[in-house]
């Protein structure tokens, strides 16, 4: 299946396609064939430039104001659909984020395809195959599409880098919405933006992990005080998270966010592979764990053995001695 059409799902935050649409365009545009955008927001016309440079021709745009007080998984769906049925693409791509998945269940039930989810990387030599990860992570397959189109995939963010294109702005042609009843049973009533300093953790060039081989839920202060002199973000295993020590925000991993920064730095964390699968591309990677056997030294860069909570008080004072 040559892939002639591609479509990128433009989701916009802030007025801004998060960046794993940019991944996901500069994937598409080594696909060959034509790469258009989705986006479905009352800012989708202000992404054209950016979206166009990074290799979108065409931003098919539905800017209804609805759009910004309904949850928009039901109605983006269904808007995606009608002109899938319509334009015929032959490949969607979208973001593993929250809504992504969300649209992406969606829409491959009213189109009646399959989606591949958990992607990692997509190629077109004669047919459309996806990599992906499989059994919590400890196995990576390459799946075919065959059949119906359009394939549809499900892509993991940091999967890929953001490369402009040094592309024009997109033409943006307008999508007729006409979003159902039933999606409008639930409003939006109040967003509150989660207070934090310092980077977003899945753009930090630093990041500083934490596991239960911290303890308790007060060892995190170490954590944040690392962060805040280096630059870097906290993130947390999921049995820190599942405990209750810190939100669902800061889990890295298979169910959590994707990372890569130029270092990762995991704390107390045994390694697991659904932690692993969401920060091994970390150019490097340093594990501190009282374990000497734990798995994550075989990924670790740099590995220490000993007690964290007397480790990082020490790397905390030279840092602040040195500056």
């Amino acid at each position: 299946m040559a892939v002639a059409t591609t479509w990128v799902f433009a989701e916009i935050v802030d007025g801004k396609p998060v960046a794993a649409v940019l991944e996901l365009l500069t994937k598409a545009r080594s696909l060959g064939g034509t790469v258009e955008a989705v986006a479905l927001s009352s800012q989708a016309e202000e992404t054209a430039a950016v979206l166009g440079e990074y290799g979108a021709t065409t931003l098919h745009a539905g800017t209804d104001a609805a759009y910004g007080e309904l949850l928009p998984g039901g109605p983006t769906a269904d808007a995606i659909a009608a002109l899938a049925a319509d334009q015929k693409p032959d490949l969607i791509l979208i973001a593993s984020t929250y809504l992504g998945r969300d649209v992406a269940g969606r829409l491959a039930a009213k189109l009646d395809v399959p989606v591949i989810a958990n992607g990692l990387d997509v190629s077109a030599d004669g047919e459309v195959s996806v990599q992906s990860s499989i059994f919590g992570a400890t196995q990576d397959v390459t799946t075919a599409f065959e059949g119906k189109k359009p394939a549809l995939a499900l892509i993991r963010p940091k999967s890929f880098a953001a490369e402009s294109g040094g592309g024009s702005p997109a033409t943006v042609t307008p999508i007729a919405t006409d979003i159902a009843e039933q999606h409008r049973a639930v409003k939006v009533v109040e967003r509150r933006e989660e207070a934090a300093s310092g980077p977003k953790l899945e753009e930090a060039p630093v990041v500083i992990s934490g596991g239960r081989g911290l303890g308790e839920i007060k060892n995190f202060e170490l954590l944040e005080q690392l962060a805040a002199l280096i630059g870097g973000a906290v993130g947390a295993s999921r049995a820190v998270v599942d405990a209750g020590w810190v939100p669902y925000s800061m889990q890295v991993g298979q169910t959590g966010k994707t990372v890569k920064p130029t270092v990762y730095i995991a704390v107390g964390i045994s390694g697991a592979m659904q932690h692993t699968v969401g920060m091994k591309s970390a150019k490097t990677i340093i594990a501190i764990n009282r374990d000497g056997d734990a798995p994550i030294f075989k990924l670790a860069d740099l590995g220490v053995v000993g007690d964290a909570l007397k480790i990082l008080p020490q790397v905390i004072e030279e840092i602040k001695a040195r500056k």
